[in-house]
């Protein structure tokens, strides 16, 4: 199988799952699934790969469900059940950087594998401050813009045009968090050549997840019901 293939897989199942999952537990399993994919996409992206010919960091689809799911809970729930999503996200990222920064500070065993584990998580979370100080910037910045972005263009079209709110507001944020991090976590730290690829290539893929679950936003709006609460009221949703 592919690297194309498997992206393409993977964007369409984490996707789906992310809408199982608000299927049976609403606004709560949303916050939940913010949680685990910060620190799982944080912990990806250290992976570099190619895919379709250029050189990406592994991480973007599963960033950009945690867009998914702040979008999801702004048009579902208002901006401010949004906003507590964001910062459960940057709680979860921040308690996990520093939990797994003391477990490094602990000696091993005398047993070869015991060894052979720590330098693994060395090479792991000994980067991790540093990815962490990058993700966590980018993500306040570009979460927050896309908050705001989101409810705004709600506002401005009387909340029509769901696709249209769902892309406009990721198109800012996404840049946003593209220059923060990459700047932080990869200058100096990767070649010249694949620090400009991984720039342009992760905000082309990032874009590319953003347009690819503008169908799964209609798709969790229709699961939620011919109704649904917006910061405490019940409201039919607008359709194109």
């Amino acid at each position: 199988m592919t690297n194309e293939v498997l992206w393409l897989l993977f964007m369409t199942g984490t996707l789906l799952v992310v809408l199982g999952v608000f299927r049976w537990f609403g606004r709560e399993g949303l916050l939940a699934l913010i949680a685990a994919a910060i620190i799982v996409c944080n912990l990806q992206v250290m992976k570099i790969t190619t895919l379709f010919g250029v050189t990406v960091t592994l991480g973007n689809v599963l960033y950009g469900t945690v867009f998914f799911c702040t979008d999801l809970l702004n048009e579902m729930y208002g901006p401010s059940a949004a906003r507590k999503g964001v910062l459960i996200g940057f709680v979860s990222m921040l308690f996990m950087t520093a939990v797994m920064q003391v477990a490094l500070l602990f000696g091993v065993a005398d047993d070869p594998w015991a060894v052979e584990v720590q330098e693994s998580m060395r090479t792991i979370f000994g980067f991790m401050p540093r990815l962490a100080l990058a993700s966590l910037g980018a993500y306040l910045l570009s979460q927050f813009h896309d908050v705001w972005a989101f409810h705004f263009w709600r506002r401005k079209t009387s909340g029509r045009h769901l696709w249209l709110r769902n892309n406009l507001s990721t198109i800012v944020s996404q840049l946003i968090d593209t220059l923060v991090f990459c700047t932080i976590a990869f200058l100096g730290v990767l070649a010249r050549e694949h620090f400009m690829q991984v720039m342009v290539t992760t905000y082309v893929m990032k874009l590319v997840v953003a347009a690819f679950d503008t169908p799964f936003m209609y798709l969790g709006r229709k699961l939620a019901g011919a109704g649904y609460g917006v910061e405490g009221n019940v409201s039919r949703p607008h359709r194109i």
